[in-house]
């Protein structure tokens, strides 16, 4: 494969900048502990007996996608950070097709929220919240879900001129996507309204997934329906996402900045 090179390359300079921000990836735990501790801990004082445990325990599938969420978008934010200071220049007259750099960064950003969802997963193993052979299930439904993040981080990155624009699209996105999942409760208990926007949410067959690893967790939907949708979401959207990124117009404002520069 002649641009594995490249791919390796790139995937190689984001998970090196991450390791070297060690302070990042201890952070990154606080959000999900905070809700899962928190907002938890809260909700399920209004529960009794068994039903306040097993409330936490059904917040796990939807806390680890949560994480996998915030971290697969954060990391696509490369693909506008590298256009607006200079760096995706290089890419752009490297010897390979445009395409390939969204792959390469989305294959990053599923990483990256993979090794931050083990973290917590750790954290929730110490904490008694999950046994052993609970975390190691959830597992592959995370990676089909983290795949799933960054192919959304990867759609509203390619559409962003600017980091700002970036930020204003995915708070825009990132909450609701979250929200009305079934996260935090269980869709059927929604009103009928929202659980149609629950339906065209493919982040919620992400959670979904997880759920059906977590036996105090509910699922709304099969297996099957969970796999399907997520993978032709993401094929779907990474595919959007490279067209995107590939047309020639997107990009000439790069090189027109440096043309007057350079007159």
């Amino acid at each position: 494969m002649k641009n594995w090179p490249a791919v390796k390359a790139v995937v190689g300079r984001e998970l090196s900048k991450v390791f070297r921000q060690k302070g990042r990836l201890i952070s990154s735990m606080v959000r999900p502990l905070i809700w899962l501790l928190v907002i938890g801990s809260g909700v399920g004082s209004m529960l009794q007996g068994e039903q306040q445990a097993g409330y936490l325990s059904f917040l796990v599938p939807g806390i680890v996608a949560m994480t996998l969420l915030f971290a697969a978008l954060l990391s696509a934010l490369t693909l506008v950070y590298d256009k607006e200071f200079g760096v995706m220049r290089m890419m752009l007259i490297a010897p390979i097709a445009h395409y390939w750099i969204v792959i390469s960064k989305l294959i990053a950003a599923t990483i990256i929220a993979m090794v931050q969802a083990v973290m917590l997963l750790v954290i929730l193993l110490l904490l008694g919240l999950v046994e052993v052979q609970t975390a190691l299930l959830l597992l592959i439904p995370a990676s089909a879900t983290a795949i799933c993040c960054a192919a959304i981080g990867g759609l509203i990155a390619a559409w962003s001129k600017t980091l700002d624009n970036f930020a204003v699209i995915m708070n825009f996105f990132i909450f609701p996507l979250f929200f009305l999942s079934g996260a935090l409760y269980p869709v059927s208990q929604l009103p009928e309204f929202l659980k149609y926007i629950v339906l065209i949410n493919p982040f919620s067959y992400g959670v979904d997934l997880m759920k059906h690893a977590v036996p105090a967790a509910t699922s709304d939907f099969s297996i099957v329906t969970d796999i399907a949708v997520l993978l032709s979401f993401s094929v779907v959207a990474i595919a959007l996402a490279c067209w995107r990124f590939s047309r020639e117009s997107v990009h000439e404002p790069l090189f027109h900045r440096v043309s007057k520069k350079g007159g």
